[in-house]
C-alpha cells in the first residue's frame, strides 16, 4: 500500500517541478518575423527620415489637423447638371461625390496634411499650376493641388467620361484662396 501512495504524491510533485523548470527557463530569441512585425507596427519618431523632418520644419505645420466640417464650405457647389453630395468627414479630411444623371463621375476631397508633411513632397517638383497652386497628376485618374503647403485638394475621376481637363476645371471651382487662410 505504501508504494501506490508514494506514486500518487511523487507524480504531481515531479510534474510541478518540470513545469516550474520549463517556465523559468530561457526564452527563445525572437525570430526575424517577430522583429519585422515589431518594427512595422511600432514606427517611432526617431525613425522619421531627415526629409520628413526638414519638410515639417520648413512648412511650420501644426501637429493637429483642422476639423473636417470646417473644410466643407470650400467645396464647389452643384452646377451644370452635377450634384455634389458630401460622403465623408473626419478630422483633417472631407470628401464629396460628384454625380451626374444619378451616376458617380468623380470624387472631390480636401486633406489637411498637418500630421503627414511628407504628403506634400510630391508637389515640390511640380511645374504645373492650377489656380496659382502647384498641381500634380497621380496616375490616370487623379489631379491634385497643394494649397498653402498644407491642404491637398484632389479630384478623382470615377467614370471614363470625366477627363483630366474636367478634373482641372473642378479644381478651379474650389474656394482655394479661402482655404489658404484656414488655420
Amino acid at each position: 500500500m505504501k508504494l501506490p501512495l508514494a506514486r500518487r504524491i511523487l507524480a504531481p510533485f515531479l510534474i510541478s517541478v518540470l513545469l516550474l523548470v520549463t517556465a523559468c527557463g530561457q526564452t527563445q530569441a525572437p525570430s526575424r518575423w517577430d522583429k519585422a512585425q515589431q518594427e512595422s507596427t511600432q514606427k517611432s519618431p526617431a525613425k522619421q527620415t531627415t526629409a520628413d523632418q526638414s519638410t515639417a520644419q520648413n512648412q511650420n505645420l501644426p501637429k493637429k489637423a483642422v476639423a473636417g466640417d470646417k473644410l466643407n464650405k470650400y467645396f464647389p457647389s452643384s452646377d451644370d447638371g452635377f450634384d455634389r453630395v458630401f460622403a465623408q468627414e473626419k478630422s483633417g479630411f472631407a470628401e464629396a461625390k460628384l454625380n451626374k444623371g444619378g451616376k458617380n463621375v468623380a470624387m472631390l476631397s480636401i486633406n489637411d496634411i498637418a500630421g503627414n508633411p511628407s504628403a506634400g513632397a510630391k508637389f515640390q517638383q511640380s511645374t504645373k499650376q492650377i489656380g496659382g497652386y502647384p498641381a500634380v497628376t497621380q496616375g490616370a485618374n487623379i489631379t491634385a493641388v497643394l494649397v498653402a503647403n498644407r491642404y491637398q485638394v484632389k479630384v478623382q475621376s470615377r467614370d471614363a467620361s470625366f477627363s483630366a481637363s474636367d478634373r482641372e476645371d473642378w479644381l478651379t471651382k474650389f474656394n482655394l484662396s479661402g482655404l489658404a487662410g484656414v488655420k
